[in-house]
């Protein structure tokens, strides 16, 4: 299979193709350096092995590491070198410490001879896929800067007169990032690995060049497992937005709770249930997410509950959770403490839109997101860009957010989000008569109209009840609420 000078040369790593606008282009040189470990060498692997099986020929050129070192992180992957051509520049080749030079340093002689080795090389097996790992080999060899330079310049002239595509790896051990390189090539990318002192360390790459084409900028986050590297491009809404859809309106099932929220909730819009732990905010998601009432499908994401708890009391409240999980119209996925990456989040949720149909997502809770995903930065872009593309999406969206502290007017939350969000649901615990009680009141709803009351609301023990006004009280909100009535309204 030819390859022509307007076809994308695909990485094999389809998250990098989306950040490239379809992959790399054919005929020219890329530099991909990073620290040891970063998946340098694993990327282009994917990248000879992609090639490999379109029907071209590939080479790799290791100047730093052994054939069976080589085979070996391949078989860690599942993958087999057949049909690669694996070139290791034998050291027994080298310079013998015997061998005596008058007229050149050894280290020219020696560098000579690499890089005709290296040529010679290409010439015999006319691959259409080249990679050369790693330069760090050759700066040493070279010695001097402007050298070493000229020798880039004569590889990038020696391969531009072939239809071969050329990855030059730099694991950055003989200096920083290398400009003379990222001059001279049509396209950088970079790796990098950030270690936390709890759970796994996150991975992102970053495009730093590519000429001619409009790649997506920024750090992307990205894992390496068996199979290779898996990149999470961030999200963009306005890419992955279409027409727009008829709004809709989900229902809870609760005719009081519904007849709050002027109707119910509606599609393409984020609502933001915010209250002290225990009030019921994750239930009451619950009821919209999970109860059936409506036919769109629900992606429940867990930070802070575990899953088997979840479905428990939900079941326990008539919402019969276990059998839509069972039937698939409800998916629900724990999200581990340290072990997930936001882009590796925002993702899966974006799987779950466009792959799966997701209509109704659940989101518990903020809270759980920002101490389970460590070192976040930018939170509030973060959760933006992950909300407008839920929202553009036509992805009806509810997300928790715990507030510290139990009782009293002065509790704070975490991060300020309310202003993301098209509806705000305020729970409250008061105190009465000797009992602590639950409130329940919309504090805004962008959409249309909603009750302006405050109503009490109680889970269990078959199902959630949602009562009549609490008019009688004055200052329910604060916790501490006044009795004005002349009698304690029952709960209905």
């Amino acid at each position: 299979m030819s390859t022509t000078a307007t076809d994308d040369a695909s990485t094999g790593v389809s998250g990098l193709d989306e950040l490239l606008r379809g992959g790399l282009t054919a005929q020219r040189m890329y530099l991909i350096e990073g620290a040891p470990g970063t998946g340098k060498t694993t990327l282009a692997l994917q990248f000879l092995l992609t090639g490999r099986d379109r029907g071209e020929r590939t080479l790799y050129v290791t100047l730093s590491e052994t054939g069976h070192e080589m085979k070996a992180i391949a078989a860690s992957h599942g993958w087999h070198l057949d049909g690669v051509e694996l070139f290791q520049l034998a050291q027994s080749e080298g310079i013998k410490p015997e061998d005596q030079y008058t007229l050149y340093h050894p280290a020219e002689v020696e560098l000579g001879e690499t890089i005709k080795a290296i040529l010679d090389t290409v010439e015999r097996v006319q691959p259409m896929r080249v990679v050369v790992d790693s330069l760090s080999e050759l700066k040493l060899l070279a010695r001097d800067p402007l050298r070493y330079r000229r020798q880039i310049l004569a590889l990038k002239e020696f391969f531009a007169g072939r239809a071969c595509t050329v990855l030059l790896l730099d694991d950055m051990t003989a200096g920083g990032a290398d400009l003379q390189v990222e001059s001279v090539a049509h396209g950088v990318i970079f790796l990098d690995t950030l270690p936390f002192e709890y759970g796994r360390a996150r991975r992102r790459i970053r495009i730093v060049k590519i000429r001619g084409v409009a790649a997506v900028e920024g750090f992307h986050d990205f894992v390496i497992k068996r199979g290779g590297l898996e990149v999470f491009p961030q999200l963009i809404p306005i890419r992955h937005g279409g027409k727009p859809r008829l709004k809709e309106t989900v229902k809870s099932g609760v005719a009081e709770l519904d007849q709050l929220l002027g109707g119910g909730l509606t599609s393409g819009t984020t609502t933001l249930l915010i209250g002290p732990a225990g009030t019921g905010k994750s239930t009451l998601a619950a009821q919209y997410a999970a109860s059936g009432v409506t036919t769109a499908k629900a992606a429940i994401f867990l930070f802070d509950e575990r899953a088997s708890t979840f479905v428990a009391r939900c079941d326990a409240l008539g919402m019969q959770l276990s059998a839509r999980l069972a039937d698939g119209s409800v998916t629900l996925e724990q999200i581990e403490p340290g072990e997930m990456s936001p882009g590796e989040f925002s993702f899966r949720v974006r799987q779950a839109v466009e792959r799966d149909g997701i209509r109704v997502v659940l989101i518990d809770g903020l809270n759980g997101y920002l101490n389970a995903i460590p070192q976040v930065e930018a939170p509030l872009v973060r959760m933006h860009e992950l909300l407008s593309f839920l929202n553009e999406s036509g992805v009806t969206t509810l997300m928790i957010v715990a507030q510290h502290g139990i009782v009293g007017a002065h509790m704070t939350t975490p991060l300020d989000v309310s202003y993301l969000a098209d509806s705000v649901v305020l729970l409250r615990f008061f105190e009465s008569q000797g009992m602590v009680r639950r409130a329940l009141s919309v504090m805004k709803k962008r959409t249309g109209t909603h009750e302006a009351t405050i109503r009490e609301f109680q889970i269990g023990p078959d199902r959630l009840h949602v009562g009549e006004a609490l008019s009688q009280f004055q200052g329910v909100l604060t916790g501490v609420p006044h009795y004005i009535g002349a009698e304690t309204p029952p709960l209905r």
